[in-house]
């Protein structure tokens, strides 16, 4: 089974941005909702990111992303999935997927998220499963 690891840099009120790895090579880069100690989106309020930790990602067609993979096992969290987005409003709790760090706007986001997903979902294309491993740098920053 393929592992892949998402180190993530940093968290505030724009997101929590991170780095994804294959094989010891960042290809790609992710942004979630900010740490608000995993809390689930309930109504319009959307979720937390998950806690780091190590998670099974299984193969999904959702409704509205299409081919994608859902983390499973989150305690009290369901349907979090892998998707294109550039803000951290573009997630519920989900992991988007880009190619640059930037500005959009007055807020800080990835672009290029379609050529991101697509090389994501190119290096899972015989996969119906992967382990995801992901670590919060943010919390031991280097000083």
């Amino acid at each position: 089974m393929k592992s892949l690891i998402i180190r993530r840099l940093v968290t505030g009120g724009q997101g929590t941005f991170g780095a994804i790895v294959f094989e010891n090579i960042p290809f790609a880069l992710t942004l979630e909702r900010e740490w608000l100690d995993n809390l689930p989106s309930v109504g319009d309020t959307p979720g937390s990111c998950i806690p780091a930790g190590e998670y099974i990602c299984n193969r999904v067609n959702s409704p509205r992303f299409g081919n994608t993979f859902e983390v499973t096992n989150v305690e009290n969290r369901t349907h979090i999935l892998f998707h294109k987005g550039n803000l951290d409003d573009n997630s519920r709790g989900c992991i988007l997927i880009g190619e640059e760090f930037g500005q959009l706007g007055s807020s800080s986001g990835i672009k290029s998220s379609k050529a991101g997903y697509n090389e994501f979902m190119a290096i899972l294309s015989n996969d119906d499963e992967f382990r995801l491993i992901i670590v919060d740098d943010w919390k031991n920053p280097i000083t």
